[in-house]
C-alpha cells in the first residue's frame, strides 16, 4: 500500500467474534468516495493534469513532514517515521549539477508526492525542464542497499528498453553535502493510470494490459546468474565483506536480496544469507531461515499484533517457539518443492509493487489509445527463480472470483438497468476486475508462455504463496504459515509427484484446533472488512486523506463508545477496551 511504511503489512482486526456486526453496529453512516463519470473519455483524459501536483509552500516544515495524510492509529509515531530534515539548498545544487546545470538555473523546488517508503520533489528549471528528486525515509530499509539497487535496476532495464525513468544521480549514503540519500530522475509527462483506471472501456483495458504483458515478458526473459537484488559492482565494492555475482556487463552484479521483510525491524542487525542465492533452493529456504535467526534472538511470547484476533487466542500471548516449529516443518519440504521444469528455475526479475499507480499511461496523438510510458517504483525489487515470481500482480488479479478463475469472457448482468445505483456500481466494479483478470490472463498466455504456465498451475501458485508465509516477519501468529503448511500436506502429490514421502504429518487434534480457530479468525477479518468500509480506511492500514481524518476518527469514538454500552459483561468489556483495534499501541517488540 502507497502509505505503509512503519509498520509495512500493518493489518488490523477487530472485536471479539462473539459480536455479531449487525447487533454491535447501529447505523453508522459509511464514507463513500466517487469519482466523475467520463462521457467522451480521449477529451476528458487530454484535460486531466499530467500528474499534477500542488504548489506548496516551500517551508522547511513543508518539505521535511508528511503532510498527505494522517493515521488513525499511532499518528504522531507514523508521521515521525516520515519526518526528513536534509540541506534544501546543497540538494537543488547537486540535482541542478547531475543535469548540467547550476542552483541558479532552478525556478522551483516543490513537493510531487509522499508515499510508502520515500517523498519526492518536482525541480522546474527557466527553460521548463523538470526533473524529480527523491528521497527515502529515515525508516525506510535496508539502508544502502534500497537506494543502490534500485538505481542499478532502473539503469539496466532502461538499457534494455523498458520504459522506465532515466536515473542524473543518486547517492545511496547520507554522508553527502545534502545530508540524505537521494536519487535524481527524469520528470516522465503523462498520467498515472490509477487516476483513469475505473473509468476505461475494455479496448483500453486490453491494450494497456497487454503493452504490461508484453513489457514484463521482455524483463522475465533476461536470465540472472543468481538471485538477489541488483547492483553496480562498483557500489557494493563500498560495502566492506559483501560479495556478488557479475553479469556478463560486468559494471552490473547480483547481491543481497532488497526485499523488505529481508532487513524489516531489528532483522537489519541479523547476519544471515541474504544472496547472492546460487540455486533456486537457496533462495527458497533464505527468508525462512531469517525469520528462525530474529525468532532464536530476539523472539519472546507476544500478544498477536492484529488486536481483533487477541479474541480468538483467549487474549493470551503467543509463544515464538510454536512459529520456529512450523518453520522448520517449511524447512523439511522445501527441497522438494522445486518444480520438476527447470525453465522455471532461471532467476529473473519483476517489478515488485506492479499497480495502476505506478504506471504512467499517456494517449498517442493520433488514435488517442493509451501508450505506457512509464513504469515506477522499482525500489526492493529482487532477482528470484521464475516460479517464486509467477502470479497476477495483486492489484490486478481477482483470483477469488469463480469467473476470473475460469477465465470466462466477463459480461454486465442482463438486467443491469434494473438495479438500484448501488447495485449497479458493484456490477460495473466486480466487471472490471474481471475484465482485468481476464485480459491480463490472456495476454499473458500469448506473450510470455513460461510465466502463463506458471501462474496457472495451481502448485506452482501454492508454493509461492507458501514462501511468500514462511519468509513473513513474524507479530505473534503462526496461523497463516500453519494452515499452508496442513495444505501442502494435503496436497503433497500435486506438488512432488507421486512416492515422495511427506516429512511433515499433523496429529488429528491439531487439525481439529486449527480448523476451529481458521473459523473464528475468518469472522474477525470480516468484521474488520465491515469496520473499514465504514469508517473510511482499507484493513491493512488506517492512513485516510486529510480531509475525511475528523469523521474518521468521529465515527472511530462512536463505534467504540457504542460496543462498549453495547457489552454487559465487565471482564469482555474491558478486554474489548484494553485491545481496541483504533486506540495507539507499543509496536516495539513487533520491529
Amino acid at each position: 500500500m502507497p502509505h505503509s511504511l512503519g509498520r509495512a503489512r500493518l493489518v488490523f482486526k477487530l472485536l471479539p467474534v462473539s459480536i455479531s456486526p449487525p447487533i454491535c453496529y447501529p447505523l453508522l453512516p459509511r464514507l463513500t468516495y466517487t469519482s466523475p463519470s467520463i462521457s467522451n473519455f480521449t477529451r476528458a483524459f487530454c484535460q486531466l493534469p499530467r500528474r499534477a501536483f500542488s504548489r506548496m509552500s516551500d517551508s522547511p516544515d513543508n518539505l521535511f513532514n508528511y503532510s498527505s495524510g494522517r493515521w488513525l492509529v499511532n499518528n504522531d509515531l507514523r508521521l515521525a517515521e516520515r519526518r526528513r530534515e536534509f540541506n534544501v539548498d546543497e540538494l537543488c545544487r547537486l540535482a541542478a549539477q547531475s543535469v548540467g546545470r547550476g542552483s541558479q538555473d532552478i525556478d522551483t523546488f516543490v513537493k510531487l508526492a509522499e508515499g510508502g517508503f520515500n517523498r519526492t520533489f518536482l525541480i522546474t528549471m527557466h527553460g521548463g525542464f523538470e526533473m524529480v528528486v527523491r528521497i527515502p525515509y529515515p525508516v525506510t530499509v535496508p539502508k544502502f542497499y534500497a537506494i543502490a539497487s534500485e538505481v542499478a535496476t532502473m539503469r539496466f532495464l532502461r538499457s534494455s528498453g523498458l520504459p522506465v525513468p532515466e536515473v542524473y544521480g543518486y547517492s545511496p549514503s547520507s554522508d553527502n553535502p545534502a545530508k540524505t540519500e537521494y536519487i535524481f530522475m527524469e520528470f516522465i509527462r503523462g498520467t498515472k493510470l490509477s487516476d483513469v483506471w475505473m473509468e476505461l472501456e475494455e479496448p483500453d483495458i486490453a491494450s494497456v494490459l497487454g503493452q504490461l504483458v508484453q513489457f514484463e515478458s521482455r524483463m522475465m526473459s533476461i536470465s540472472f546468474p543468481a538471485g538477489g537484488s541488483l547492483y553496480y559492482t562498483n557500489d557494493l565494492e563500498k560495502v566492506a565483506g559483501r560479495t556478488c555475482i557479475s553479469l556478463n556487463d560486468e559494471r552490473f552484479c547480483v547481491g543481497p536480496d532488497a526485499r523488505l521483510h529481508m532487513w524489516y525491524g531489528r532483522r537489519s542487525q541479523l547476519d544471515v544469507d541474504r544472496g547472492p542465492y546460487e540455486s533456486a533452493e537457496a533462495a527458497l529456504v533464505a527468508p525462512a531461515r531469517k525469520e528462525l535467526a530474529y525468532l532464536e534472538k530476539f523472539g519472546r511470547p507476544l500478544l498477536p499484533f492484529q488486536r481483533v484476533r487477541r479474541e480468538s487466542y483467549g487474549h493470551k500471548e503467543q509463544s515464538p517457539l510454536d512459529h520456529i516449529k512450523n518453520l522448520e516443518r517449511y524447512l523439511l519440504i522445501a527441497s522438494s518443492l522445486i518444480p520438476k521444469n527447470p525453465a522455471l528455475h532461471h532467476f529473473c526479475i519483476r517489478h515488485p509493487d506492479l499497480q495502476p499507480s505506478n504506471i504512467i499511461v499517456s494517449p498517442l496523438p493520433d488514435s488517442g489509445q493509451l501508450k505506457i510510458v512509464g513504469l515506477l517504483d522499482w525500489q526492493h525489487a529482487s532477482i528470484l527463480p521464475l516460479y517464486l515470481l509467477a502470479g497476477i500482480p495483486g492489484r490486478l488479479q481477482n483470483y477469488n472470483d469463480p469467473i476470473s478463475q475460469a477465465l470466462i469472457p466477463p459480461s454486465l448482468p442482463a438486467n443491469m438497468d434494473e438495479l438500484d445505483e448501488s447495485e449497479q456500481s458493484q456490477a460495473m466494479e466486480l466487471y472490471h476486475r474481471r475484465l482485468v483478470h481476464f485480459h491480463y490472463s490472456k495476454h499473458t498466455e500469448e506473450h510470455n508462455k513460461l510465466h502463463y504456465d506458471a501462474l496457472s498451475d495451481a502448485a506452482s501458485m501454492f508454493i509461492c504463496q507458501l514462501f511468500d508465509r514462511a519468509g513473513s516477519p513474524w507479530e505473534g501468529e503462526t496461523h497463516a504459515l500453519k494452515t499452508t503448511l496442513i495444505e501442502a500436506t494435503e496436497m503433497w502429490g500435486r506438488l512432488t509427484g507421486e512416492g515422495v514421502p511427506c516429512p511433515v504429518v499433523f496429529e488429528p487434534e491439531d487439525l481439529r484446533e486449527t480448523k476451529e480457530l481458521s473459523a473464528r479468525l475468518q469472522v474477525a477479518d470480516e468484521i474488520l472488512e465491515w469496520c473499514g468500509d465504514t469508517i473510511g480506511f482499507e484493513e491493512t492500514e488506517t492512513w485516510v486523506p486529510n480531509e475525511h481524518y475528523d469523521t474518521a476518527m468521529a465515527l472511530a469514538v462512536q463505534l467504540k463508545q457504542t460496543l462498549l454500552t453495547r457489552i454487559p459483561e465487565e471482564d469482555v468489556r474491558a478486554k474489548l477496551e484494553a485491545n481496541w483495534l483504533l486506540d495507539d499501541m507499543d509496536e516495539t517488540d513487533y520491529m
